[in-house]
């Protein structure tokens, strides 16, 4: 008998189903700035970026890059994983397919989820970057 979560199964995900992840803008604003009483102008010089891009990301009309992420991890004392995830999720929720894909069935009879059945992949992490 394999243990199964209640919460969490293999066709659920995380993100809202009912709307859209709240921007990584709208968090850095509400959740950052304001509670710091600093202006996204303070927050430009401090990360030596132009407003604009501060700007921008708050008002929504850009996302968060790799580096933009670095350079808010180290301000909030946050993880850029943090900043990343927040952008990640809100553009999975915003382009959510409303049509469902039902699973590709293996017509061989071999086990369609390798990692299910006990398989290795064919690949190797560090084959990605090559």
């Amino acid at each position: 008998m394999t243990w199964q979560s209640p919460t969490i199964t293999e066709n659920q995900t995380m993100l809202p189903e009912d709307r859209k992840s709240t921007h990584p803008g709208e968090i850095l604003l509400h959740e950052f700035l304001e509670p710091l009483g600093q202006t996204q102008k303070a927050l430009a010089k401090h990360l030596g970026v132009p407003v604009q891009r501060i700007n921008e990301l708050v008002r929504g009309k850009r996302g968060v890059t790799p580096e933009t992420a670095w350079l808010l991890s180290q301000a909030f004392d946050t993880s850029p994983e943090f900043w990343m995830n927040l952008h990640n999720n809100h553009d999975l929720s915003r382009v959510r397919p409303k049509k469902r894909i039902k699973r590709l069935v293996s017509l061989t009879g071999r086990c369609t989820r390798p990692a299910k059945c006990g398989l290795a992949p064919r690949w190797r992490a560090g084959d990605l970057g090559r």
